[in-house]
């Protein structure tokens, strides 16, 4: 699904070293926007693991998992989850873009072609997010793609030691 020079498509086992050395790279300025994860999850065996979790969901329809590409190199990902049929119709957004291709607009690209999958290929009516409330690109983000915040849930998520709060996004998909 083109956009520019910016594609998604489904995550594949193949991905597995660039994904490792995009998050081993990026560890620390992911820090505060991630949980802590074990050293095992930022080499090649433990993302082919995650994968091979993130497929079985896929299989099961409660995750679509993707990665991003910029001109056909894997940058990042792009993920619904928890996805819930009638009578919600709905999905969770998440994402990421590794620090060497951030600021160029694909996060953006990749969240549109993400909810256009949503609505032709899984027949969603509803995309939902949350972010940190100092997390201000994803905001920025959110908003390019129609999404509105409806509220902030205090102590919502614990990162690095302490809990912080998150502001919650909606998307209508379909009429």
């Amino acid at each position: 699904m083109p956009t520019a020079d910016t594609e998604i498509r489904l995550i594949e086992l193949a991905d597995a070293d660039v994904l490792a050395a995009h998050q081993a790279r990026d560890r620390e300025a992911s820090a505060p926007w991630e949980p802590a994860r074990p050293d095992a999850f930022f080499t090649p065996e433990g993302q082919r693991a995650r994968i091979q979790e993130l497929l079985a969901d896929h299989r099961r329809g409660s995750r679509w998992p993707g990665v991003v590409l910029a001109d056909g190199d894997v940058i990042g990902q792009v993920t619904v989850s928890t996805i819930l049929g009638e009578p919600f119709r709905k999905g969770f957004l998440g994402y990421w873009i590794a620090t060497t291709h951030q600021g160029r607009g694909h996060a953006s690209r990749a969240v549109g072609l993400v909810l256009r999958l949503m609505t032709e290929q899984l027949g969603l009516h509803r995309a939902e997010a949350h972010t940190r409330v100092e997390n201000l690109p994803s905001h920025g983000v959110l908003r390019k793609n129609g999404f509105r915040s409806y509220g902030i849930a205090h102590e919502h998520i614990f990162l690095q030691g302490k809990w912080h709060d998150e502001i919650f996004w909606e998307r209508r998909l379909q009429p």
